[in-house]
Parts: structure tokens; C-alpha cells; sequence
């Protein structure tokens, strides 16, 4: 069983879900396997928090775990038929089962090697394999209609602006201590869910499906406005007076942009092609926002000139209405 996920991520239980948010993202970059090569302290490591996050990181799964419905490994606890109260059926301690492992959309506890989940399946009509001889005629039968296929898992991943724009495969960890590598899409958006088939939880019909949410991480750079990404570019007086040229960064590197004379702060540049991606690949535009700048220190023949100009050649920055 996994540790408690608060002391595995370090952080205690009335942490926001930005503190949270935060120690994961630290551990996670400490000791994710792509900067740790070879290092299997680092990569365990790794998986654990992963699975902590897994819990913490996901509102209705913290909420179940606090309440204690479900265990550090996301598996919902035993607790009899009907809610039993103290004890459970047999003897089963409050809340806790037999220890057994979670098989499609039940537990199957187990007890001194005798599994349960047949027991209760043959008790009430359930069929032993195939389809249908249940009571909802749903898949394997069963008490109560219980699925031989394995679970679905859900998972969220946080990737990177460029992974988004360009697609690419990012590593993720699930809490039964499997890394699986994941195909980022090309135009990949915030909230898109990807269906990993066969990658949930193993079933005696065959395992079920994950479902990965991606959230994209903020850039230090750039940023989306509605359909279009958008940077501020830093440049200087003289060349925002005389015109120059400026290199600026762009999700595929660097590029040289041609500043006009008279530019001012504000004004915005198109680099067409250098933006965001949509479903089918097909790239937006890019657009860089000048911001004038001062030299950081004061400069005497800068403050010749400007008061020369504002008591020859005074003007209002101020739009007219």
C-alpha cells in the first residue's frame, strides 16, 4: 500500500490545492527519470509522489480519501453490504475489508486465500465467465451486475506550451507503481482528455481503459489570448525612435524582428506561423508586444535631450477623444 499521500508530497492536510499543486511540481521535477537516468532511488521516488498527486491533485479523490473512502492507492474501502456499521460482515474491521485488491468495478477481497468475489457471484446467480447470466445481463454477471473488466483509471498530467503547440511523449506514474510513456497531440488543449485503451486496471475480461486529463503549464514567455499567443519584447530608445533590429524568442527559437522607427509601447508585431496549434496541426500566429525601455541606469545626455524636447517640442501621450 501506498504511504499516506500528505506525508509522501510533504505538505499537511489543510494545504490549498496550490500548496499542493506546488510541492508535487518540485518533487516530481527533482526527481523525474528524464533528469535522473539510471537512478532507481530517484525514479521510486518519483512514482510515489506521482501517486500522491494522483489522490491530492484531484478534488473528488481528496475528498473520498479524507472521508477515508477510498486508500492511498485510490482503491475504495470495504465496507460490507448496505453500509454495515463497526465490525462489517465476518468480522471485518470498520472501513478496512480484508485487504483484498480491486478487480474491475468492485473489490475482490480475499481472505486466507479464499476470494470473495466468486463466493458472492455463485451465491447470487453470477456467471463464472462469458457474457451475460447476470441479473442486468451486463458484462460476466455477477452479484449486483459486477464487471470482469477491469477498472478505468483517470489521471491528470501537466505539460509544457511547446509539448501542446508541437505534440511530443511525456512519462506518467500510476499509483500501482506502473510508468507509462504518453503521446502528446499535436494542437493539444487545456482540459483535452486522452483515452489510453488497455491501460487501466487489469480484469479477468481484459483491463480497463486510462484516462489522462493534460492541463498546460503557464509560460514564463508567452501567453494565450483567446485563439492567438501573445510576448511582450523589450526594446530600447534608440531603437524604438530609429528603428533596428531585436532578436526575440519564439516557441521553435529565436528569431530577428524588424522594429519601425516611432514604435511605441503597445504596438505589436505579427510572426505568422509561430503560435498555437490547432487539432490538425495547422499552426496560428504569434504576435510581440513592445514595451519601451529605459536604460536602467540615469543617463545625463538622455535627460539633455528630453528636456530639450519638452520645452521645444512638448506633446501628450494621451489618446484625443
Amino acid at each position: 500500500m501506498a504511504r499516506d499521500p500528505y506525508q509522501e508530497l510533504g505538505v499537511s492536510r489543510s494545504a490549498s490545492a496550490d500548496e499542493i499543486r506546488k510541492a508535487f511540481r518540485k518533487l516530481a521535477k527533482a526527481n523525474h527519470p528524464d533528469t535522473n537516468p539510471d537512478n532507481k532511488e530517484a525514479e521510486e521516488r518519483f512514482k510515489r509522489v506521482s501517486a500522491a498527486f494522483d489522490i491530492l491533485g484531484d478534488a473528488e479523490k481528496k475528498k473520498k480519501f479524507d472521508a477515508g473512502e477510498i486508500d492511498a492507492d485510490g482503491r475504495e474501502t470495504f465496507r460490507g453490504f448496505g453500509g454495515a456499521g463497526a465490525g462489517g460482515p465476518w468480522g471485518a474491521p470498520p472501513g478496512g475489508g480484508f485487504g483484498g485488491q480491486r478487480r474491475g468495478g468492485y473489490r475482490s477481497e480475499t481472505f486466507e486465500d479464499v476470494d470473495l468475489g466468486d463466493i458472492l457471484g455463485e451465491m447470487f446467480g453470477g456467471a463464472r465467465g462469458g457474457r451475460g447470466g447476470g441479473p442486468d445481463g451486463g458484462r460476466g454477471g455477477g452479484f449486483g451486475g459486477f464487471s470482469q473488466r477491469g477498472a478505468d483509471v483517470r489521471a491528470k498530467l501537466e505539460i509544457d506550451l511547446e509539448d501542446a503547440i508541437r505534440g511530443g511523449k511525456r512519462r506518467i506514474a500510476f499509483s500501482d507503481g506502473r510508468t507509462i510513456d504518453v503521446s502528446i497531440p499535436k494542437g493539444a488543449q487545456e482540459g483535452q482528455t486522452l483515452r489510453l485503451k488497455g491501460q487501466g486496471a487489469p480484469g479477468r475480461s481484459g483491463a480497463g481503459d486510462a484516462f489522462i486529463e493534460l492541463s498546460i503549464a503557464p509560460h514564463p514567455i508567452f501567453r494565450r489570448e483567446g485563439e492567438v499567443l501573445v510576448m511582450d519584447v523589450p526594446v530600447t530608445l534608440y531603437d524604438a525612435v530609429l528603428g533596428g533590429k531585436v532578436e526575440a524568442p519564439t516557441p521553435d527559437g529565436p528569431v530577428t524582428l524588424t522594429i519601425p522607427k516611432g514604435a511605441n509601447t503597445g504596438s505589436k508585431l505579427r510572426l505568422k506561423g509561430r503560435g498555437l496549434s490547432d487539432a490538425k496541426g495547422n499552426r496560428g500566429d504569434l504576435f510581440a508586444r513592445l514595451v519601451v525601455t529605459l536604460p536602467d541606469t540615469p543617463d545625463p545626455a538622455l535627460e539633455i535631450l528630453a528636456e530639450d524636447m519638452r520645452k521645444a517640442r512638448p506633446y501628450s501621450p494621451r489618446r484625443r477623444t
